[in-house]
């Protein structure tokens, strides 16, 4: 009850623990995973591509992907051929592609949400995704999924946190503490968006790794109209 900001239309709240105290009382969630996953499954869902999100290095993902006669992602971002949590891996994808896309973070927020509809929200498609949300009614829950440091403990995530402010400033309703701060850093860092998300801590590891290509393709603000839906455990791609 103290959690879950139930009071307010538009709540925001962090990581797994945030979806179990936003889906019982949720209209939709939106999971927000800018540095990569959501950035993947927008690009793949509008080329009509169909991501299926796994558990990260899960070995049953294999069979996983058999079982559904799909392609696995790598589980590691990669430089080279062949598709992984990097976006650019996926700007080809070929549509009807079945994709198991293993992650971290999104995908284990995605597996989460249960029969609550679920949106994947980027800065690529935040005001398609913030328009289709208000279909599903008023209650409406933005979760950002952060990384995760060495222990695996939550690491809150600038880039995500900008990601969910873009998507609220979309959204009609009474806004909790915690969304009109993610609106607010939002509107500090729209006007030079893709340096400050270079210069942030994940995006600075993307660049000393080589993967300065997936943050601009990250920031190609609302340069989407496509609205990844999950749908029978795959994200499939919507029309605006």
């Amino acid at each position: 009850m103290i959690y879950n900001q139930q009071e307010y239309d538009i709540r925001l709240e962090w990581g797994i623990h945030g979806i179990e105290e936003l889906l019982p009382i949720s209209d939709v969630i939106i999971i927000v995973d800018v540095l990569s996953f959501s950035t993947c499954v927008d690009i793949a869902t509008k080329n009509g591509a169909i991501i299926y999100p796994y558990r990260w290095k899960d070995e049953t993902a294999i069979d996983y992907a058999i079982s559904l006669e799909a392609e696995l992602a790598d589980f590691e971002r990669k430089l080279t051929d062949g598709y992984s949590l990097s976006p650019a891996s996926l700007i080809n994808i070929p549509p009807q592609t079945k994709l198991v896309l293993p992650s971290p973070n999104g995908s284990t927020l995605t597996l989460a949400t249960k029969t609550t509809p679920t949106l994947c929200g980027s800065l690529r498609n935040a005001k398609a995704v913030a328009k289709y949300a208000m279909r599903f009614g008023k209650k409406i829950s933005i979760v950002p999924a952060g990384e995760q440091w060495a222990d695996k403990a939550l690491r809150v995530a600038f880039e995500d946190l900008v990601g969910a402010g873009a998507i609220i400033s979309y959204l009609k309703g009474n806004l909790s503490p915690e969304s009109k701060t993610a609106l607010s850093v939002y509107k500090a860092s729209k006007e030079n968006l893709l340096e400050e998300i270079k210069n942030c801590s994940s995006g600075k590891e993307l660049i000393e790794r080589g993967f300065e290509k997936d943050i601009d393709l990250a920031c190609d603000f609302n340069s989407s109209d496509n609205i990844p839906l999950l749908m029978g455990g795959a994200y499939v791609g919507q029309e605006a």
